[in-house]
């Protein structure tokens, strides 16, 4: 194997992790989150890591957005932008008790990602003839984002008690598991950019990033039907 096919490889790795990686909260974890009362701010703070490091779609996404972005202080914009995006829509929609359909959320959050290899492939301005503000759309998906993983927590009886601390220490949380997911992303990355691979195979992975965009889409919509279907 070359090593631009070991760099695919390895790109292909960081955009298709197993489903069974996927990000729904397990059944031990529900049974803590729902017995605990007062201030767990530790316990919180690393459900908050584990549910992101674990939230295939939302790496996928964030993958996306830094896919071509080659300078720090342009990721940290655009990661600093969906943090505040799904930082308020999480802490909102736990504490003001908003409900919404999480197949739909979960289904934007998938073409949150379809949106992002089809910007990276330059669909937008090459095919449509105009180019969406990149960082008005993170900001905007990263809303999205932040009210699916609300709609995690709000299946559960959570105590009043402690509930404001711990839902930010959540919510930290998530900052911290983003930050050692990305840290990871950014060094394959980092490796794969020094190979003639990245140039050949670019448009081949942000292609793979819609497909899985895709599906992640049609298999929440598919929920939300049988849904419907149930009622």
């Amino acid at each position: 194997m070359n090593t631009s096919t070991k760099a695919l490889a390895v790109a292909l790795a960081l955009l298709c992790p197993t489903v069974a990686l996927a990000h729904g909260v397990t059944g031990g974890d529900q049974l803590f989150i729902e017995q605990s009362t007062g201030s767990q701010l530790i316990p919180f703070a690393y459900l908050g890591a584990k549910h992101m490091v674990t939230g295939y779609d939302h790496l996928l996404f964030l993958v996306g957005v830094i896919f071509f972005l080659f300078q720090m202080r342009e990721v940290a914009t655009y990661v600093t932008l969906f943090s505040i995006g799904h930082s308020t829509t999480l802490l909102f929609g736990v504490l003001s008790g908003t409900h919404v359909d999480p197949f739909l959320i979960d289904a934007i959050i998938g073409l949150s990602v379809v949106y992002k290899g089809l910007d990276n492939l330059g669909v937008f301005e090459r095919r449509l003839g105009f180019q969406p503000n990149t960082k008005a759309a993170v900001l905007i998906f990263g809303l999205f984002h932040g009210f699916g993983l609300a709609t995690k927590l709000q299946d559960f009886a959570l105590s009043p008690d402690g509930l404001i601390g711990n839902i930010v220490a959540f919510n930290v949380g998530v900052e911290i598991g983003q930050l050692l997911a990305l840290g990871i992303v950014l060094i394959g990355m980092g490796f794969w950019r020094r190979t003639d691979g990245f140039t050949r195979h670019a448009n081949l992975v942000n292609g793979l990033l819609v497909v899985a965009g895709l599906l992640l889409t049609a298999y929440q919509l598919m929920g939300f039907a049988g849904l419907l279907g149930d009622a």
